[in-house]
């Protein structure tokens, strides 16, 4: 029996198919503004690439920030769900999630079965998530890959106080002004989001094994600079983005 499971973010949209309890396919593509519309596009389309329609489906479960955009999955399940029961397939020993991403980011305290014993959420600002290190690549005119790389080069830590994407721009050239390394400014920035980051986990605990997940994760700069923050060592599975989709994907197999 197939089953799928469909993590619709902020920014991009992640789908994963599984065929007795093993995923066969997956993928994903940007949201845009029109979220339903890419949601569905990519679905047909991966159903395409496996060679089934979607009647062979047995049950499609949604995940993310704009689940609910999905159509044509009947069953929606929150976020911290959808990443506790993926990371619990991938890494059962895992007992605390972070996942940050575009527009959120999240702590989850996760149980041996893979059930959410709790839970912390930034959404209130953009300070603690993917956008605002966008925006500081475009502030010091480098790419986001440029921004990782660059990051950890660097040894000097250099203070970040801004709590907001605006006032962070300010903060990221006056060090420009101040003949401050590009590298010293992308650690900061990235020291910054994690110092936030760290002290939303702490709300909920860190307790080992640690994951990080979502589009961040993919982030080795900011990675880096969690580990530091958190004085404690991460696992990145492969694939961070997609263990909300595959997440989903178990639910619905369950089902």
């Amino acid at each position: 029996m197939f089953s799928a499971g469909i993590d619709v973010g902020g920014k991009n949209v992640h789908i994963v198919i599984m065929h007795d309890g093993k995923v066969v396919a997956k993928a994903a593509g940007p949201t845009g503004s029109r979220k339903t519309e890419a949601a569905e596009k990519l679905y047909d389309k991966l159903l395409a690439t496996v060679g089934i329609t979607r009647s062979d489906v047995g049950q499609v479960v949604a995940t993310g920030i704009s689940g609910k955009r999905a159509p044509f999955a009947k069953v929606y399940i929150p976020d911290v769900t959808g990443d506790a029961r993926g990371i619990n397939t991938l890494f059962p020993s895992v007992r605390t999630v972070i996942d940050v991403g575009a527009e959120e980011a999240r702590a989850i305290k996760v149980s041996p079965d893979g059930k959410v014993l709790d839970f912390a959420v930034n959404e209130k600002c953009a300070a603690g998530t993917g956008t605002f290190i966008e925006t500081m690549a475009r502030a010091l005119e480098i790419t986001l890959e440029d921004m990782a790389k660059l990051s950890l080069t660097s040894s000097k830590s250099i203070p970040m106080n801004a709590q907001c994407a605006v006032f962070g721009e300010s903060e990221v050239v006056s060090l420009i002004h101040q003949k401050a390394r590009k590298s010293d400014i992308a650690r900061a920035v990235h020291d910054a989001i994690a110092g936030r980051v760290a002290s939303m986990a702490r709300l909920v605990g860190l307790e080992k094994d640690i994951a990080m997940v979502g589009g961040m994760a993919k982030n080795a700069g900011f990675v880096d600079s969690l580990k530091r923050g958190t004085r404690l060592d991460i696992i990145v599975p492969d694939d961070p983005d997609y263990v909300g989709a595959l997440g989903a994907a178990v639910v619905a197999a369950s089902d």
